[in-house]
């Protein structure tokens, strides 16, 4: 039952769908074995002339308004049995994104993204396969075998005994080849995910593919697990081409158990011909099931080995939660303070940070520098808790970091990333995205105060321009500045810039930053910049490296000192003189 643990709500939400079509396929079956009694009887009266025309248009009719009831009542067994498989695989797959976008960052830094897809895609189909056809086939089998065996043995019992005769060589296939086949199928699912990954990720960077062209080395990849795919499935269906055959071998064997021995009945007059005819009728109504007893199997070893797949990321616990959150704290004023913050990503990796302390006023304005690899995106990444940091290390506020509930967190401490990702929307719904409700005037001003506005006023569409997959219709400058107009909407409390205007010119990054920090009075700013020169006007400036806090202070208190970043930011006056003389030279 620990398998079926992830659909069970799903089932029991939905018990009255399953019980309606359950009733509506007991009738069907009923109707559908109503039919040789009537056959029987006619044939019967037929042969011992005790039956007349009209007699005949009687039966004929029955058969006929039988007939259309199997295919009413089947229509509504659909409907409600195969439609409710349909709802179940749209809850499963709407919760499943949900615990998605529960998870941490740490979640998705070891999965990949194929592999997620493949669960949300091919595992899902699978498990809706199991609960929708695959119910309707187990329940049939039970119904049908019952009756169609209680039927024939109402004819002729010793008959019966002899039709059933193969039926255990079947049991123990089943059970053999059934055992086969999950573990065939879950090889299967990893096959299918891992080319699934391997495509996604061979179309995301087709740029860089072709930059390098690189086209045949990753065609071969992407042909090596496509054909492990293959074979994977070429492995499953051996089993299926002895398996299925086997079962019509076996009911043959039946079928010809019966034509001889019940023919021979029926000639020593032991067995009317009518009940000949209808006991092989009802044997052909025990054949469905055994089909689908194959049918069933091949079905639940896929929708099984899919729900375990599918159980282990409904089993992933979320490392970023609201458990010790104190709902009410529904503001965040601006004041951030570091206190000794010791950090490393796992026990095994270095440290990141050792013993940093560092405080922000509320409404000021803070810049990290240091050389790349020193932790500046770390610092940040915990401080809006992509990773939790060490407890009693981060306080917002006064507040600890863990009492700050997560939604509160992420509406007034908002990021602007180094790695940008728009949607392939509009610019206009791309920068609305944290405001949905903003109105175009609100969406303007932003743009404008990104200074990205007169670009993107010279496209075709203007704001209604739909940029490609990841904004790749959009230079990295226009993104980054697009991504920035998308935070300024929000009028975060605490706006966080990690490098996010890295691909503009200098001169357009200190227009921009200036423009800013001037909307921005009285709210914080935490800036990380390579460039000495756009971080001048900043309230406190700190120099990360070597796992410490090596410097701190005001730009000119800290050119004053003559360390690190004195030393920083005379090697960029020199690259800047030395650009500009290139300029006049050119």
């Amino acid at each position: 039952m620990q398998t079926f643990k992830t659909i069970m709500p799903y089932l029991k939400k939905s018990y009255r769908h399953i019980l309606g079509g359950i009733f509506v396929l007991i009738l069907v079956d009923i109707v559908q074995l109503i039919t040789p009694k009537i056959m029987q009887y006619a044939i019967d009266n037929i042969q011992q002339r005790s039956i007349d025309n009209v007699g005949l248009i009687k039966i004929a009719l029955i058969i006929i308004a039988l007939a259309f009831a199997v295919m009413i009542l089947r229509f509504f067994w659909r409907m409600l049995i195969i439609g409710n498989s349909h709802r179940i695989e749209k809850g499963m797959r709407q919760d499943f994104y949900d615990h998605l976008l529960s998870l941490s960052q740490n979640y998705f830094n070891k999965s990949k993204i194929g592999d997620l897809m493949a669960y949300a895609t091919n595992d899902l189909h699978s498990v809706r396969m199991l609960f929708g056809m695959g119910l309707i086939a187990a329940m049939d089998i039970v119904l049908m075998t019952v009756a169609s065996f209680s039927f024939m043995v109402s004819i002729d019992f010793k008959l019966t005994l002899l039709a059933i005769i193969p039926m255990p060589f079947l049991s123990i296939t089943i059970t053999y080849f059934g055992r086969k086949m999950h573990r065939r199928f879950a090889k299967v699912q990893a096959a299918f995910a891992s080319m699934s990954g391997r495509i996604q990720e061979s179309i995301s960077g087709i740029r860089i593919i072709k930059a390098f062209s690189q086209e045949k080395s990753e065609l071969e990849k992407v042909d090596e697990v496509s054909m492990e795919y293959v074979n994977q499935n070429i492995s499953m269906a051996k089993i299926a081409g002895f398996f299925h055959p086997f079962q019509g071998f076996v009911i043959s064997c039946s079928m010809i158990i019966t034509l001889y021995f019940g023919g021979r009945a029926t000639i020593r007059g032991d067995i009317t011909i009518g009940g000949f005819i209808a006991f092989f009728q009802y044997l052909g109504m025990m054949v469905w099931p055994m089909i689908a007893i194959g049918w069933i199997v091949d079905m639940y070893q896929r929708g099984t080995a899919s729900l375990k797949r599918l159980n282990k990321i409904f089993d992933a616990v979320p490392e970023i939660d609201d458990s010790q959150a104190n709902h009410n704290i529904t503001k965040l004023e601006g004041k951030i303070d570091i206190k000794d913050l010791t950090f490393r990503y796992e026990d095994d990796l270095p440290l990141i940070f050792k013993d940093i302390s560092v405080c922000i006023d509320s409404g000021k304005t803070l810049a990290i520098v240091g050389p790349t690899g020193c932790g500046k995106t770390s610092l940040i990444e915990l401080m809006v808790r992509i990773y939790n940091p060490p407890k009693n290390t981060i306080f917002i506020d006064d507040y600890e970091l863990y009492r700050i509930p997560l939604k509160v967190l992420r509406r007034d401490m908002v990021l602007v990333p180094q790695d940008i990702f728009l949607f392939s929307e509009t610019i206009a719904n791309n920068i609305r995205l944290g405001n949905p409700d903003a109105t175009m005037e609100e969406v303007y001003e932003a743009a404008k105060i990104a200074n990205v506005y007169e670009d993107i006023m010279e496209f075709d569409h203007q704001f209604e321009t739909v940029v490609g997959e990841r904004g790749l219709t959009l230079s990295g400058g226009q993104k980054q500045r697009v991504a920035i107009a998308r935070a300024l909407l929000t009028d975060p409390q605490i706006l966080i810039l990690d490098d996010a205007l890295s691909a503009v010119d200098t001169k357009t990054e200190r227009h921009i930053l200036r423009r800013l920090i001037a909307t921005r009075e009285g709210k914080t700013t935490i800036i990380i910049a390579h460039r000495i020169s756009s971080i001048q006007h900043a309230d406190k400036i700190i120099v990360l490296d070597d796992m410490v806090i090596k410097e701190h202070g005001t730009h000119d208190s800290l050119i004053r000192t003559g360390g690190i970043y004195a030393d920083l930011h005379e090697k960029q006056r020199i690259r800047a003189r030395l650009e500009d003389e290139e300029e006049v030279q050119s």
